[in-house]
């Protein structure tokens, strides 16, 4: 492992220009382990101030960062990504700590990925092209794709490093410089990534990455000026205000919001297969992954036998220290997050709802007895279009329904305002084909979930957001397309 600095601060800094430095204001905010509900380090409360400070530290690195060679740009992200994997355990405990998750699906998921996704458009930064048009003999039109300028980048706490990389890597590549807000809840591996960046070479001011909360900091960088473009993942709610502010604005945005995601699950399913998966789609990061099927539809010939043996498979799941081998579910991410998710588990019982296991909080033994955990909870008995399987709930928190018919089944499935992801599970590949291409989700499993693919599209239909993230598709929203017409 290369010997870095990779120490976690009592005070985490803004890190703009190259530099490491203290807001502006000099105020500062706790950071909780959800495990622990201890105050661990202090979060930076920025302001106006030090998104202007970041936004002219990238206005004044971009000229030489966006004229820079794809092979430049190559080598730098694709060091970024090998100083990730070399500082994997310091990575992956920080994010534990931070986000509550089991240590080793930090290990095994998180923090992989986000080297992942640093080398994964490294390489795109030398293979991007564009299109040229042929008119006969007479002109040619091609299409120059040049980089924006300036981009906002603000990203969640359920995936921390994840998905802060899955934004920033990209911009990077296609020659942006990058303002980034991490989530206030979550801040401790993005303030280590910039120890990174600037270990790996990244010139200065390429990339800014400040704290703060959504109204001081994040809407600060959604109403600047000089920001031309927007990418966020986050809440259905927080991406209407987000698009409310710059869309009069004209600046491009990308919106990654929530799910409620339909899990169909037919009787020629593979048994085994699917519960094994379908325990892991519902309860994964303990349900915090808008990607999770929290709407579980059975086809009513065996409703009773998945009941009984999901039940019994959940019931089995260890819950308990993040820090525990053992433990399959950790903490959810803050105790306003807690109370969240309690008050929906309250709320389903008020519309009718059995619970079938769970529904009440944990209090483990040992370090963890005033941490923020909660059971993996099973809800049947509910209508359709019930609030509880209405609204993203974004917890250990899944329902199930039983269907007779396709028809039936598609119903329930786009009952949801929501449209990001589903998963289908037949060995009738006619069938298959027919639920996927009318099933109103941006992403669509079959007999698998959260089976990516870096190069395809990511995105949602209705309020699961606007754009597609991934592959081309994203260094084209980082880009902006000229056409050059020459006759001869």
């Amino acid at each position: 492992m290369l010997n870095m600095n990779l120490e976690i601060p009592q005070h985490i800094e803004n890190y703009i220009g190259g530099a490491f430095m203290a807001p502006t204001n000099n105020q500062y905010f706790d950071n909780i382990n959800p495990a622990t509900s201890e105050v661990y380090s202090h979060i930076p409360d920025s302001t106006a101030t030090d998104v202007q400070l970041a936004v002219v530290a990238a206005q004044k690195a971009f000229p030489a960062w966006s004229n820079a060679s794809s092979d430049f740009r190559f080598r730098v992200l694709n060091k970024i990504a090998e100083l990730i994997e070399e500082n994997l355990e310091t990575l992956a405990l920080a994010e534990t700590n931070d986000n509550g998750k089991p240590l080793w699906l930090s290990s095994k998921v998180d923090i992989p990925r986000a080297s992942e996704n640093f080398r994964f458009f490294a390489t795109g930064a030398l293979h991007f092209s564009s299109e040229s048009h042929s008119m006969g003999n007479s002109a040619v039109n091609y299409t120059l794709r040049k980089a924006i300028g300036v981009v906002g980048c603000i990203s969640p706490w359920n995936l921390p490093l994840y998905l802060f990389t899955w934004k920033i890597a990209p911009a990077l590549a296609a020659g942006n410089c990058v303002v980034a807000k991490p989530s206030e809840v979550t801040p401790m591996t993005s303030y280590l990534l910039a120890r990174i960046c600037k270990e790996a070479g990244l010139p200065d001011g390429v990339l800014n990455i400040i704290h703060g909360n959504g109204p001081n900091c994040g809407s600060e960088i959604v109403k600047h000026p000089d920001i031309k473009a927007i990418s966020f993942t986050g809440s259905t709610r927080a991406g209407k205000d987000i698009a409310a502010i710059a869309a009069p604005m004209f600046k491009k945005i990308s919106l990654e919001l929530g799910g409620k995601n339909p899990n169909i699950i037919f009787a020629d399913c593979d048994w085994e297969k699917m519960m094994r998966t379908t325990v892991q789609s519902s309860f994964a990061n303990q349900g915090q992954i808008c990607l999770c099927g929290s709407r579980i539809l059975v086809e009513e010939s065996i409703y009773e036998k998945f009941k009984a043996d999901f039940i019994a498979r959940v019931q089995a799941m260890q819950v308990g220290d993040p820090l525990d081998e053992n433990s399959k579910q950790g903490a959810v991410v803050s105790k306003v997050h807690f109370e969240k998710v309690m008050g929906c588990i309250e709320l389903a019982k008020q519309e009718g709802g059995t619970i079938l296991l769970g529904g009440k909080a944990v209090q483990p033994e040992g370090r963890c007895a005033n941490g923020y955990f909660i059971e993996p909870t099973i809800i049947e008995n509910l209508a359709p279009n019930c609030r509880t399987n209405m609204e993203e709930i974004f917890g250990p928190v899944v329902t199930i329904q039983s269907f007779k018919t396709e028809d039936e089944a598609l119903q329930k499935a786009n009952a949801s305002e929501y449209g990001l992801a589903a998963t289908i599970w037949t060995q009738n590949i006619s069938r298959a084909h027919r639920m996927a291409a009318q099933v109103q989700s941006g992403i669509i499993w079959v007999n698998c979930w959260l089976l990516r693919d870096l190069r395809t599209p990511f995105g949602g239909f209705k309020n699961s957001g606007v754009g597609r993230e991934g592959g081309w598709e994203a260094m084209r929203f980082f880009t902006e397309p000229k056409n050059v017409a020459i006759e001869f």
